[in-house]
């Protein structure tokens, strides 16, 4: 495996202004190096943790996708991060969409934070959904996703989680536990990449952006700090501390249903 650089960009949203937030972030990674191989972007990065679902749904490429294949050419990356998508203008999705120039996959969120009542403004999603980019298999996960490891459980079929989140700073500590937890589970490289600032609902959102080694070691910690991190995992380095202790194959099976 080659190495991979990953962008963590980590800013405050506009309340469901997705034109105003395209262009914020775009702004923020202009200056980005050109070798930086995935940028990663809080979920629901152009409005917001809203449940105004439908209101705020695109059309599966729309704008914000067309946006995000431009940024990804530009920058020969992948872009990723997650916004409210519908197909028959009744159903919406949480979709984290994973963007290069010429491709689209996506990931539907699958836990659904009903304290929110995010599970009755939105569809769950039903797969589980590995890439493949620049020689990594990439697990794709949205934020509330990360309270459940059977879920997530690596079945030798990724290399990095990638986790974005609208999660507020009253749990900010098991934002950081589970991102490290998920990572020494499962000697996978964890992304978790959060918002700053307050939403419309009153809540605060600290940030805490992590970039986690498959040993636990911290990568990278942004703290609340209004930026984009970039971050260098290493494949040989993940090759070797997977082969040196190969617990995986000790592990219990589960089946989801």
């Amino acid at each position: 495996m080659q190495d991979i650089t990953v962008a963590l960009v980590q800013r405050e949203l506009a309340w469901e202004s997705p034109e105003d937030n395209r262009k914020q972030i775009g702004d923020t990674i202009a200056g980005l190096a050109p070798e930086s191989d995935l940028i990663v972007l809080p979920e629901m990065f152009t409005t917001g943790f809203s449940m105004n679902a439908l209101a705020n749904a695109e059309r599966p490429g729309g704008a914000t996708e067309q946006w995000m294949r431009e940024l990804a050419g530009e920058h020969n990356c992948a872009i990723t991060g997650s916004i409210a998508v519908t197909l028959d203008a009744s159903t919406v999705y949480n979709r984290m969409l994973f963007v290069t120039a010429d491709s689209c996959e996506f990931y539907d969120k699958r836990h659904l934070f009903r304290m929110a009542g995010e599970h009755k403004r939105y569809g769950d999603g039903k797969e589980r959904v590995v890439v493949t980019w620049r020689g990594w298999r990439i697990l794709l996960q949205v934020c509330y996703d990360l309270r459940f490891p059977v879920f997530s459980r690596n079945r030798d079929d990724y290399d990095m989680a990638l986790y974005v989140a609208n999660w507020p700073d009253s749990r900010a500590l098991h934002w950081r536990s589970l991102l490290v937890a998920r990572a020494i589970e499962n000697q996978a490289c964890v992304v978790g990449v959060n918002r700053i600032g307050k939403d419309a609902n009153k809540l605060s959102y600290s940030g805490d952006s992590l970039a986690v080694k498959a040993d636990g070691t911290l990568a990278a910690d942004m703290a609340d700090a209004n930026t984009v991190s970039a971050v260098t995992f290493s494949g040989d380095e993940l090759a070797k501390y997977r082969q040196r202790f190969p617990f995986a194959m000790d592990a219990d099976k589960f089946e989801l249903t």
